[in-house]
């Protein structure tokens, strides 16, 4: 996916500003739809995303940049190829000149963050940490400019003075940046303090660069006319919105907003159709709900523990399904026109006890899971700790893994969206070929609940009480690094 190399225009736009956790891809192609012109990713280190290899997804249609835990940590598609701005958080001109040419053939612009104020930020020296720096800055943005094909701009906070701000911003001009967008409050201001429109419009007055304004969602972004307004009491060129549009990005419409059902349930078809994961998904619908997470719609999204639960919490679990199923075969044609990608571990499959299960997690008890289950019956056998070998297929990427119990290997011919989600079907198959527990609702493991009744009968403190720690897992790595994933901590166990 090339993006030509003519610069990205800033005056007179509308913007979705860079939002952690919010700015994914899902929240992008919605905010584009509803007429932002251009859209920023969340902020991303720079040191994670050197870490990062760049894979096409054939089966999603993206372009993934996937860490060595199996990550993705940046996503992005055709759609948005040529209005979107990849931030990144950098304090060191190379490692974001490497970041910049990694991404650079698949987004329209490049911009550094300089404003953040949050210490998972400004601890390494980046975000707000810059202000403080102007040399840094100045070498950061000259070597950006000078060694990438797109172009590069950068979000900044005022300083304490407006002179000090107004030195700053020439300096940083100078640099030969595109745009730079300023939020017009200081580094320990929050949203709850007024938004500077003043020193937004100083700073547009002397630059001769578009100067994007942002930072007015609380006191003065109700709307899609407000926008207008807050452009004008600034002077700036374009408006960049981020908690307004993070609560409904139809915010954009010149018509005015949809209703934020709608809205919701168009970006849950986006999350769904580009397999964004559930926590990310849950945690955007939750700003957009914001006071109505006490309705009976709210609790049900707020106990939704996946992508189908939230569908089915908004009524679409039937277009859950029928993506999903797009989904699959799609990759089945894929994997057909590559066989020899399609095989499972390469090693000699024989004797291994084989059936066709899933992990369904609504299907268990909270506290006890397969895993567990075979674990504890091991221990009460005497025998070894189970060893799970674990693969995953590049082309689709999805897992398969082998447990060995007592010399003897079992398997889910089903392959999974995750390495802890096959290692729990695998489990299962052992536990069902022995006829034992497996932790399912209903289920009783008189051991599992005596261990649990005697640790709450004994001092915790005591070191006798201690549970032996989980032991470590074998995983093999004949195809690609495996992924812990990012399912919470009991599908794990």
């Amino acid at each position: 996916m090339i993006v030509n190399s003519l610069s990205l225009c800033y005056h007179n736009k509308l913007i979705l500003a860079p939002m952690v956790r919010v700015g994914t891809l899902p929240m992008r192609l919605l905010a584009l739809d509803y007429g932002a012109d251009i859209v920023y990713c969340e902020e991303l280190i720079d040191l994670k995303m050197l870490q990062c290899k760049r894979v096409v997804n054939e089966a999603l249609s993206t372009v993934d940049f996937v860490a060595p835990d199996d990550r993705v940590v940046f996503r992005t598609c055709e759609r948005e190829q040529s209005k979107v701005v990849f931030q990144m958080g950098t304090s060191d001109a190379e490692r974001a000149l490497a970041v910049a040419r990694l991404v650079e053939n698949d987004v329209a612009g490049i911009d550094v963050n300089m404003g953040c104020p949050k210490e998972y930020s400004t601890k390494g020296g980046m975000g707000a940490a810059l202000l403080s720096d102007p040399d840094k800055i100045e070498k950061i943005l000259s070597t950006l400019v000078k060694g990438t094909r797109r172009p590069v701009t950068c979000k900044i906070r005022i300083l304490p003075s407006l002179e000090d701000t107004l030195s700053l911003v020439k300096r940083i001009e100078r640099t030969g940046i595109a745009a730079i967008a300023v939020h017009g409050r200081k580094r320990e201001e929050r949203p709850q303090h007024p938004v500077s429109c003043e020193a937004i419009k100083a700073i547009a007055e002397t630059l001769s660069i578009p100067v994007i304004a942002n930072g007015g969602s609380h006191d003065h972004i109700q709307g899609y006319l407000d926008i207008e307004d807050f452009r004008r009491a600034t002077a700036a060129s374009s408006v960049m919105v981020a908690r307004a549009a993070m609560w409904n990005p139809s915010i954009f419409l010149k018509e005015g907003p949809r209703p934020l059902e709608e809205v919701m349930q168009k970006y849950i078809r986006y999350a769904v159709q580009y397999d964004n994961h559930y926590t990310n998904t849950k945690y955007c619908l939750c700003q957009m709900l914001r006071e109505q997470l006490e309705s009976p719609q709210g609790r049900l999204l707020h106990a939704a523990q996946s992508s189908q639960e939230i569908c089915e919490a908004f009524g679409l679990g039937a277009f859950y399904e029928e993506t999903t199923r797009e989904l699959d075969a799609r990759r089945a044609k894929l994997l057909a026109r590559s066989p020899e990608e399609a095989e499972g571990p390469a090693e000699d499959t024989s004797g291994i006890i084989k059936m066709a299960i899933k992990f369904d997690r609504r299907a268990y008890s909270p506290q006890i899971t397969p895993k567990m289950c075979l674990l504890e019956w091991c221990r009460r056998e005497k025998l070894a700790q189970p060893v799970y070998e674990t693969v995953q297929r590049p082309l689709d990427r999805l897992f398969c893994s082998v447990v060995t119990v007592a010399e003897q290997k079992y398997q889910s011919t089903l392959w999974d969206k995750s390495k802890k989600l096959a290692e729990q079907a695998a489990a299962i198959v052992c536990l069902r070929s022995q006829g034992l527990p497996e932790g399912r609702l209903g289920e009783e493991s008189p051991s599992l609940h005596k261990r649990k009744r005697e640790a709450l009968d004994q001092d915790p403190g005591d070191p006798r009480t201690q549970e032996p720690a989980m032991p470590g897992e074998l995983c093999k790595k004949p195809f690609v690094a495996l992924a812990s994933g990012q399912e919470s901590p009991l599908e794990g166990w």
